[in-house]
């Protein structure tokens, strides 16, 4: 049964990911799969991810949300065993490449959180691009610890202006 559901959930997050995905109008730019971590008790700050296609040149400048009273752009790397965090002033996307933003990676950074973030909600993330402008995209909050986005997050709602 496990296997059914798991292949089930591919072929949805698939499906919605070619149909449902918010597509900027004109920039060629394709957001998908935004998700964050639950946050234990009372945590000021917390990791969002998302996977960005654009079919030309561009780089993620900035981001911007009301769930935090800051959100920044980093990258995490591993040095001699050592975690390391740090922030970016933002990050390239290569025509017609996927950049994921996941665990161990590039992520953007909430700091000062409105209110914990807690598994099953959402909230808003404005992305801003170089060339493309802002985009906004819904942010689906998975369990605590997830390492990837659930079935929630294989459709991003699209945001009409």
């Amino acid at each position: 049964m496990k296997t059914k559901l798991t292949a089930l959930g591919a072929a949805l997050m698939f499906f919605a990911t070619l149909t449902g995905g918010a597509l900027a109008q004109g920039t060629g730019i394709k957001v998908t799969d935004a998700w964050a971590r639950a946050m234990p008790g009372g945590a000021q700050t917390a990791a969002a991810y998302v996977t960005i296609t654009s079919t030309s040149a561009d780089r993620l400048t900035g981001v911007s949300t009301p769930a935090a009273q800051k959100a920044e752009l980093h990258t995490m790397t591993m040095d001699n065993g050592v975690m390391k965090m740090r922030q970016v002033d933002g990050i390239d996307l290569p025509a017609g490449k996927t950049v994921a933003l996941k665990p161990g990676g590039y992520h953007i950074m909430l700091m000062g959180l409105a209110q914990p973030l807690k598994e099953g909600q959402t909230f808003p993330l404005t992305l801003t691009f170089q060339k493309a402008g802002t985009q906004q995209v819904t942010v689906a909050v998975q369990k605590i610890g997830a390492m990837g986005p659930g079935a929630m997050t294989g459709s991003p709602m699209p945001m009409h202006h």
